[in-house]
Formats: structure tokens, C-alpha cells, sequence
């Protein structure tokens, strides 16, 4: 999870700027927030604990002044969720100093580790992230040079941004698991051409000093009004200094890719655009084919909001089923999801939602996207019980999740997982539900509009597109009794 933002706007307001566009990014962790700044090559950073509103405030912004940026909101997935590993990173080289946001997992941190302790190069935290900012702080030659032998030793998933130099700089892992989007912010021009039309190995500028923005995802750049221009690619480094934009193919991009499918049905906001497809719609389209797959006689369809509601909206069109919130959430309470407390998560699931006196005597449908651990969902259908509901059908747009993830999804270990060694039947038993039933793999990735072999489908099938820790490699999945 986690969510980068990178932007090179001399003329303008550069940590505002990088403000807003984590406040869209907000979703993707709500752990921590920093921005690092960079004025004629001079580094500044602030980071701490805490949602973007709390860490940052008029007088803060203020204080951070240069003619680029970078912001992190984070997730703790690799290192622990203490101010050490509160992103920007902020490493001194033997070459250069580098400032990094960091959305992945390495799967070789451990190995990689002790080959830079080994070196000499001092680590600080627990971080994987970190590893990443000491190898292109260290690395020879040009900055982008120096990133792309820094990608040849990484392995696994990150899409990351950084300043050195006074230079925007960011990289994608060849296989894309994280999505990495570059966009312009309108008005700015363009006179050497598009970027949208160059090769990613080509190194020639576009356009010379112009205002571009890199973000984990396409909503970012709608907050900053920044048009978006492409993706970038897997395996590719992209700088950004006063020259223009430079593009290079560091990495040959792993074939059809791995995107994360799980940004498609619970990560990625509704209103971005992933590969070009938007969530929201491909969402709907989950809703409406779990409808065909997996109908049912009911008098109301709810929603578990926010991330379940396009897919209740798709089920509810598909059978003609009323519509009905029905499940008040509280928007003050983070998600449950990525708290990383196990109690913290069951004492936020009350906390969180609330359902309405027209549940009484009505046969419901409640539509999720996913059950990792099940604690929310068996507390959702005995609330719902409890309010009078006749009958409560749960009905999930994904598949069980049975794997874990070792690319920037913290999933539980299988052991904890609901679905990991149970039938459908064991699990609507132990959620208390009147009946369950999941969407198809095929049904949703019908639904994204991808081809299968782009999609990284490892926390659905215990298939991983790269090699995992050893640990981990004689994992089985009892796949036959789902």
C-alpha cells in the first residue's frame, strides 16, 4: 500500500502542491505522512506519525520552500509503525544525499541488507524503503544511472519517488505490481513534444522546464489539476530537472506485467484510473457479474461502504434489488483494515458502522469486496441480525484470499485467514450468514478489462510471479476444498 507523490513546479508552490496530492492519496495509508522539499539542491524534510492533516499545517507548509517536492502517506508493511520509519527517507551517501517515498515490498530485504552492511553503508531502520535510498545515495555516475543499478539488485515490488540533485526522480519494478502515473499540470507547456508519444528509452528532454507530477494514482493528479500524460512503465526511471523530463528503459518490464489486483477491487479510489480502466466502473461490473454468478430472493442490497458500495450498485441494477445504504459508516474512524493493532481492528469494527432501523424484517444482501480475516463481516451480520434483518445473504466481489503478499499488501498470515482452510460453507458458518458466495476468478478479472496475465492474482491462487523467501516456499493452499 502506501501513496508517492513527486512533483518539479519551479514557479510554483511545490509542498502545497505535494499536500494535496497525499491528501487524495490518504487511502493508501494512514500511518504517517512526510514531504521533502528540495531549493537549489538543498534538502529539507518533515515527517511524523499521523494523517496528512495532523502532521502538516499552514505554518509547516510554509516553512518548506523549493522548486521540487516529494510526499509519502504510509503503510507499515516491511519495518515497524514508528517514527523511524516515517517516509520521506533521508539518506547520505557516499555520492549524493536522497530523499525517498517508497509503495512496495522487497522480497530479497533481508539478503540485501547484509550485503550493504558489508559495505560499510550505515542503516538506520527497519525499512525496506531505506535499502533503496542507500543504494542510489551511494550508487556512481549519473543519478539515473545510479537507480538503475540500484533496480538491478532489488527484487520485488516498488514504485518510488526521490530528490537528489535538485532532480524529481522515480522508478517502477519491472513487473509493475504498484501503479505509478505521471501526469502535467495544465497550463504548463510542451514545445519540445509530448511525453505520452516518447519511447521510455529515449533521454530526450520534453519540452524544458515544465510542471510534472508523478502519484501512485490518476486522483492525485485530478486534485493539483494535472493532466494525465502515462503510466510509467515497468522497468523504467524517469527524471525530471530543468532541462525537461528524461525517460530510460533501466529494466526490461517482466511479460504482461503483475498490477496488483487487488487495487482494482478494495485499494485504489473509485476514481482513478488504472491502466486506463476506472475502478469505479470495473467495480460496478464486479457487482453485476457476482449477480449472475451468485443470485439471490431479497428485499434490500447493502453495501459494506465505502469500497463495497460500486459492486452493491452493479448487484442491485443486475437483479433490480432496491438499493439501500442501510449500514451507516462513521468517516471519522480510519479503516479497520490497516490498523495495525489485531484488537485496535475488532474494537473499530462497531465503532465504524451503524446499521438503520429498515434492516428490521427485511432479507438482505450485504456486498463486500473482500473477507481476509473475517472479523468484520461476522460482526457486520450479527449487528444486522440483532437491528431485525429476516436474512442476511453476504455476497463478496473477489474470490477467498488465501496467500499472502509479499509486494506491499500487509494480508494476514494464511493461518488467520477465514477462507485459507475452509469450504465457502465453513466460512458463511462461522460469519453466521444465511448464505455466501464469492465472484469467480474469471469474473473478476472479466470485470477489470485486463488480460489475466497482466494481473499479479498470488493472495487469490498462492501463485507468485517472482521467486518469495524461502521461508514461505513450500506454502500450500488447500485450493481443492474452496
Amino acid at each position: 500500500m502506501c501513496g508517492v507523490f513527486g512533483v518539479y513546479a519551479p514557479d510554483r508552490d511545490v509542498a502545497r502542491l505535494t499536500y494535496f496530492g497525499l491528501f487524495a492519496l490518504q487511502h493508501r495509508g494512514q500511518e504517517s505522512a512526510g514531504i521533502a522539499v528540495s531549493e537549489h539542491g538543498r534538502l529539507t524534510a518533515l515527517r511524523d506519525l499521523g494523517l496528512v492533516t495532523q502532521v502538516f499545517d499552514e505554518q509547516k507548509l510554509r516553512g518548506l520552500r523549493g522548486q521540487v517536492a516529494i510526499g509519502h502517506t504510509r503503510y507499515s508493511t516491511t519495518g515497524s509503525s514508528d517514527w523511524a520509519n516515517a517516509q520521506p527517507l533521508v539518506q547520505h551517501g557516499r555520492v549524493r544525499t536522497v530523499a525517498l517515498g517508497h509503495n512496495g515490498n522487497l522480497v530479497n530485504a533481508t539478503a540485501l541488507r547484509e550485503e550493504l552492511r558489508a559495505e560499510g553503508v550505515p542503516l538506520r531502520t527497519t525499512s525496506d524503503s531505506e535499502l533503496i535510498a542507500a543504494l542510489v545515495a551511494s550508487g556512481e555516475g549519473r543519478l539515473e544511472d545510479a537507480a538503475a543499478d540500484a533496480m538491478r539488485r532489488l527484487e520485488g515490488a516498488y514504485s518510488v519517488v526521490a530528490l537528489a540533485e535538485g532532480r524529481l526522480v522515480a522508478f517502477r519494478d519491472p513487473h509493475g505490481f504498484r501503479p505509478l502515473v505521471l501526469g502535467r499540470i495544465r497550463g504548463a507547456g510542451c514545445a519540445g513534444g509530448r511525453a505520452a508519444d516518447a519511447r521510455p528509452e529515449d533521454r530526450t528532454a520534453f519540452g524544458g522546464p515544465g510542471d510534472w507530477v508523478v502519484a501512485s494514482e490518476t486522483c492525485a493528479l485530478d486534485l493539483v489539476g494535472a493532466e494525465l500524460v502515462r503510466e510509467v512503465a515497468p522497468g523504467e526511471v524517469v527524471v525530471v530537472d530543468g532541462d525537461g523530463l528524461h525517460a530510460e528503459q533501466a529494466l526490461e518490464p517482466a511479460d504482461g506485467g503483475a498490477l496488483c489486483i487487488f487495487e482494482f477491487f478494495y485499494l485504489a479510489r473509485p476514481d482513478t484510473l488504472l491502466e486506463g480502466v476506472e475502478v469505479h466502473a470495473a467495480r460496478v461490473r464486479m457487482g453485476e457479474r457476482l449477480a449472475a454468478e451468485a443470485p439471490v430472493e431479497a428485499d434490500l442490497v447493502l453495501p459494506i461502504p465505502d469500497s463495497g458500495t460500486p459492486a452493491a450498485i452493479g448487484f442491485s441494477r443486475a437483479l433490480g434489488i432496491p438499493f439501500s445504504e442501510g449500514l451507516i459508516k462513521n468517516r471519522y474512524v480510519g479503516r479497520t483494515f490497516i490498523q495495525p493493532d489485531q484488537e485496535l481492528r475488532r474494537q473499530g469494527i462497531r465503532l465504524k458502522f451503524n446499521p438503520l432501523a429498515e434492516v428490521a424484517g427485511k432479507r438482505l444482501v450485504v456486498v463486500d469486496d473482500s473477507i481476509v480475516r473475517g472479523n468484520t463481516t461476522r460482526e457486520i451480520v450479527r449487528m444486522l441480525f440483532d437491528a431485525g434483518a429476516a436474512e442476511v445473504h453476504v455476497r463478496v466481489s473477489s474470490p477467498p484470499v488465501i496467500g499472502q503478499c509479499f509486494y506491499g499488501i500487509d494480508l494476514a498470515d494464511p493461518a488467520e485467514m477465514i477462507a485459507a482452510d475452509r469450504t465457502v460453507e465453513e466460512v458463511r458458518e462461522r460469519i453466521g450468514a444465511t448464505s455466501l458466495a464469492y465472484l469467480s476468478l474469471d469474473g473478476l478479472v472479466e470485470a477489470t478489462r485486463r488480460p489475466t496475465s497482466s494481473l499479479c492474482r498470488a493472495c487469490l491462487t498462492g501463485e507468485y510471479p517472482t521467486a518469495v523467501p524461502a521461508q514461505y516456499a513450500k506454502l500450500r493452499f488447500e485450493t481443492a476444498r474452496r
